[in-house]
Parts: structure tokens; sequence; C-alpha cells
């Protein structure tokens, strides 16, 4: 590894499992002290155990990234620990339910946007005002294909809410830029549990959407992680607004 997260503290949501947890022992390993923040608990302790495993720090803090004050309290906490918040990886998300746009309840609507679209928002609210206290820091939101220049089959509020993620992270590009704070996207295309969660919903599109990739496979979250580790570090310190699309060329066809 070349420590290029050496004495900085990161920021993971949604680091129990898939992308999140290839992100955290990721940073770990580059020198990065982390903190993992999920919904679920043993997801969230399993990914600290397997970074302590091999000598890197590691802290969990149960957070629902829909809930202000669960957010507002997370940031504290990181503060207390470490005094400080380098990088921050919005990661979390939900795939929601897969149904026609019609046949969406409001509440599974709802439930979609707050947690991916708001909880995102709420990231930032948060995050921010302690990046410019700092006077520096990086922030990576995540969003996915269906949420640029496709839409996705039976996945509306999914869509609607990554493709705002997108915007909402220009906006904050803009608007902290002069700061010295960098907020980019990554666009992964990765199999983690929320596409295997959708496979076993629809288990013809598995086979279809890997026929649809140029490569002809679909890619594993380590494989996605190294793109957020670059635009999180001081590697891509002239990056910021920027999309990184992680998949594969999926989009290029």
């Amino acid at each position: 590894m070349t420590d290029r997260l050496k004495d900085k503290t990161a920021l993971i949501t949604g680091g129990s499992s898939g992308i999140g947890r290839a992100a955290a022992q990721l940073f770990s390993r580059e020198g990065a002290k982390v903190v993992i923040a999920d919904i679920n608990e043993e997801g969230g302790e399993e990914t600290v155990r397997g970074i302590t495993v091999e000598g890197g720090e590691a802290h969990f803090v149960r957070t629902d990234v829909s809930k202000s004050a669960e957010v507002e309290a997370l940031i504290k906490k990181i503060i207390e620990m470490y005094g400080k918040l380098d990088c921050a990886y919005n990661n979390a998300g939900i795939l929601g339910d897969v149904v026609s746009l019609v046949d969406h309840t409001e509440e599974s609507w709802n439930r979609t946007i707050e947690t991916n679209l708001k909880g995102t928002w709420l990231c930032m609210k948060y995050e921010i005002p302690q990046m410019l206290e700092q006077g520096s820091g990086s922030i990576l939101n995540t969003t996915a294909t269906t949420g640029l220049f496709i839409g996705g089959r039976y996945r509306s509020a999914y869509s609607a809410s990554k493709a705002g993620i997108v915007s909402l992270s220009k906006v904050a590009a803009l608007e902290y830029a002069e700061y010295g704070l960098r907020v980019n996207v990554i666009c992964p295309s990765a199999r983690t549990p929320l596409m295997e969660q959708f496979f076993e919903l629809n288990p013809e599109a598995e086979a279809d959407f890997t026929a649809q990739m140029p490569m002809g496979r679909i890619f594993a979250p380590e494989e996605i992680v190294e793109g957020a580790l670059w635009l999180l570090s001081d590697a891509s310190s002239f990056v910021t607004g920027h999309v990184l699309a992680a998949e594969g060329g999926f989009l290029c066809r």
C-alpha cells in the first residue's frame, strides 16, 4: 500500500457490506482511521473486526442516515474521537420496492427517497460545517447507472433518488469549492447486496444484465473502491463536481 490516506479520518456510510465494506478495508490499509456507519450493527461490527485484525483502526456507529438527529450525532462522535473529518464516503442506500411506477405506495416511495437522497443531503449537511471549520475536506457520494442517462425499469424511486444525488452533489461542489472542499460522485455497477437483492426478485435479470456488460461480467466491489479512494485522496486535489462512472462501459452502449 502507498499510505494515500495516511493520518486521515474517513467516514463510510453503508459500511456493513458490499462497496462500503470494501472501501473501509482499503481506506484502512491506506492509513486512514475509519468510522463505519450503518443500520446493520452485526455487519458493521464485522467490518470493524476485519480491519482491526489487520492492524487498522476502525469504529462502528449505528446510524440511520434518514434521521437528522442520528447523522448529527454521528459527526459529533467522529469529532470527539478524532477531532476532524477529512474524507466522507456517503454510500448508504436501499433498493426499495421493485414495482411499476404506479404500484409504488407512498410509504415505499418515501422510504427510498428518504434513505438515498435525503440521507445523502443530511450527511453533507453535517459533514460540511466541520470541513469548513477545518478549511479542507473531501466528500464522495454514491449514485448508480440508473441515476445517470438511463432509467431502471421497476425502480422508479431508486432511479429518481440516485439522479437527485448527482444534482445535489454538483450544487455542493459549486457552493463550497472556494472554501477548500471537494464533492464528487461515483457511479458503480458492481455485485453488491443491493444488486443481489434485485436479482433475487428478478431471476432473469442477472443473465440479461451480464450480457449487456461490454466486459462480459459484473464487477466486484473491490474493483470499484480504487476509484473512490482516488476521488477522496489528495491525488484528485483539482477534481470536484465530477461523476466517475465505474461501470465497465455499460453506459457506452
